[in-house]
């Protein structure tokens, strides 16, 4: 792995890898996710078989920098530099807060030649999964207690992984990956906004192409914030995809990339 790097707009390094051949395309992972992690290395080097892929750190994680204070209009700097590194006309696939990071990119003026955004965790209407209406406060008060095992345990019980398996992770490799990148959890409930709410109108303005997908077996309350996304974003389109949930498969998200962007 050849680490490249950009300079986003506050001078901050952003870094990130390129793999494949093919048009490209850039990824945005959500909460937690970071390049190092096995499933972000799966997932490029499938989708490398039919775009050149930046897959790259969003800010705090990995290899990027983190410069302080933090904001979301950051975040959107760092997703333009490095679609200015590709050449200035990729395609975007984005998942999770990852999704509503891109979303709010797009909607800020971010070029992008067209954008997938998968399951974006919004809450629309009063599902009975959403999160605590202080979890941002929450979060923040255990990676400010330096708590990094703490938070990492109330994101996942937060969207929805059972004590059980919990338990089973804390055993796996990934658990050491997630408590790296842990201080960034404040990160994304930043960018899900307050109560993680549909932000309309800032869907409203976005101009980019868009499709809006969900698994065929993800939970109603993000089946629902897909539908409600596609409605916003004006000519946007909403699609489904059979068999996958939150954390969808290399292998089939790579058939429906290539049928939406080519």
């Amino acid at each position: 792995m050849t680490t490249l790097t950009t300079t986003s707009a506050d001078g901050s390094t952003i870094a990130y890898e390129t793999l494949g051949s093919g048009p490209p395309l850039v990824l945005v992972w959500g909460a937690l996710g970071a390049r190092s992690s096995p499933f972000t290395r799966q997932m490029r080097t499938e989708l490398a078989k039919s775009f050149t892929v930046y897959d790259y750190d969003r800010r705090g994680r990995g290899e990027s920098g983190d410069a302080k204070p933090y904001s979301v209009a950051r975040e959107v700097e760092d997703l333009a530099a490095v679609i200015a590194a590709t050449g200035g006309d990729a395609y975007v696939w984005a998942t999770s807060s990852g999704a509503a990071l891109a979303l709010e990119a797009a909607a800020s003026g971010v070029p992008m030649r067209k954008l997938a955004a998968y399951e974006p965790p919004y809450m629309v209407g009063d599902p009975k999964d959403a999160p605590d209406s202080d979890y941002a406060e929450k979060v923040a008060a255990l990676i400010a207690a330096d708590r990094r095992d703490d938070a990492v345990k109330y994101f996942m019980r937060t969207v929805g992984v059972p004590g059980w398996m919990l338990f089973v992770m804390r055993l796996m490799p990934f658990w050491k990956d997630a408590r790296a990148v842990a201080h960034t959890l404040p990160y994304d409930a930043a960018v899900m906004g307050p109560r993680f709410g549909l932000p309309e109108e800032r869907l409203r303005k976005i101009a980019v192409p868009t499709i809006v997908l969900a698994g065929g077996k993800t939970t109603a309350t993000l089946k629902t914030a897909a539908e409600a996304v596609a409605r916003t974003v004006q000519g946007a389109e909403h699609r489904i995809v059979p068999g996958e949930n939150h954390g969808i498969r290399p292998t089939a998200l790579r058939p429906v990339l290539e049928d939406v962007f080519r």
